[in-house]
């Protein structure tokens, strides 16, 4: 079997602002085709034009082999490492993976050894999140009022998860949250406007959902390190499932985990075990936060398997489509230590349309998928209809 093409397909997901979803295809002379979901919004005409000059080493070569093309891949570009490259390098390797599952008729975790699980146990991210933006396009009622925050937070146990993750929200007409950049420039600096936020959005989201579900703030790449301190011993008196924040400092992420009881939750902006190893070194932090779109499955096991000896547990990060979750069901179902994975339930109505197998969800746990590759493929003919051209 040899790799005879590579295609990229962007999709809408028909938020404001946008946030394309990326997938790539990879063709072979035996009628396999390996999909992969990869990438972050923000930098989608660079993601492609890479993943179209790195791929062309391909051609013509036997797309099993996925660990030594993932290694020659990472070697031509060592002078331009991380970031988009290495967003680029996952949207190949991840086909890759696919295509060598499929190959042998079996699921990828398969390969690694696994499945350590049947069922992952998920949150709901981005709840209410999403809705200051975009309520129209999901078909809910607008954030108005704390009490409409309270309302949005009821639905998680209702429908049988027991955490979700949400951000600072100023409901209003029109909402706004800190984590979409509508705030205007703060300099990282947590005022006391959005320390005032943030405990009566948590402390009303506590009261309406009680003291047994999990409750994630996540703060993003707002705040320096002394600032998300304000913030997290301000939110103390609600019991944090745990604080999320970005932070490329492993010291000042330190300062921040020795300075606040909630457990950190950090890492998603890291990519391979090389980033991750300076964080790992000072403990600093509590979960480990690990992209499999970002940096490639191969990448974010070894990440998981360091982890590991440092007696850390991951967090899988998955925000975008259905691909995304199966790879990162996948990465669960290879690895021994798992803390929770990111699901986003409420997203663009038309999302269920671009795959050809869907998550199963019951009582806030994820099946483990048992289909050869990842489980799920890309259904081409949707991804055209709902094509992104900018």
């Amino acid at each position: 079997m040899k790799i005879t093409g590579i295609e990229t397909f962007v999709v809408s997901n028909g938020f404001t602002p946008p946030r394309p979803w990326h997938f790539c295809a990879i063709r072979t002379d035996a009628g396999l085709t390996g999909y992969s979901e990869f990438g972050s919004d923000g930098i989608t005409r660079g993601l492609v034009g890479l993943v179209q000059d790195l791929g062309q080493r391909l051609i013509g070569k036997d797309p099993t082999a996925v660990e030594k093309h993932y290694i020659d891949l990472y070697r031509a570009v060592r002078q331009a490492p991380y970031g988009a490259t290495q967003q680029a390098i996952a949207g190949i390797e991840l086909a890759l993976w696919d295509l060598a599952g499929k190959a042998l008729g079996v699921p990828v975790y398969k390969l690694m050894g696994g499945p350590h699980r049947e069922r992952q146990w998920v949150y709901w991210s981005h709840l209410a999140t999403y809705r200051a933006n975009n309520w129209k396009l999901l078909g809910v009622k607008p954030l108005k009022t704390l009490q409409d925050l309270a309302d949005a937070a009821r639905e998680a146990p209702a429908r049988g998860y027991t955490a979700f993750k949400t951000n600072i929200i100023w409901p209003g007409e029109p909402a706004r949250g800190i984590s979409q950049g509508r705030l205007g420039p703060h300099d990282q600096v947590a005022s006391r406007d959005i320390v005032k936020q943030a405990v009566a959005q948590i402390s009303a989201m506590r009261d309406a959902v009680g003291p047994d579900i999990g409750i994630c703030l996540d703060i993003n790449v707002n705040f320096k390190p002394s600032e998300a301190i304000r913030v997290g011993r301000a939110l103390e008196p609600y019991d944090l499932f745990w604080l999320e924040i970005d932070n490329q400092d492993p010291h000042a992420l330190a300062q921040l985990k020795s300075s606040v009881r909630a457990p950190i939750c950090s890492g998603e902006q890291l990519q391979t075990i090389r980033q991750y190893r300076p964080y790992f070194d000072l403990h600093a932090m509590d979960v480990v936060k690990v992209d499999v779109c970002w940096q490639g499955f191969s990448a974010a096991k070894k990440v998981a398997d360091l982890a590991e000896t440092f007696e850390l547990n991951i967090a899988p990060h998955n925000y975008n489509g259905h691909l995304s979750t199966f790879q990162s069901l996948n990465l669960c179902a290879s690895v021994s230590n798992v803390r929770i994975m990111e699901s986003d339930p409420e997203q663009t109505p038309y999302r269920d349309e671009l795959f050809t197998a869907l998550p199963e969800i019951a009582s806030g746990h994820m099946k483990i998928p048992t289909a050869p590759g990842w489980g799920t493929e890309l259904n081409e003919k949707a991804a055209k209809k709902y094509e992104w051209t900018g």
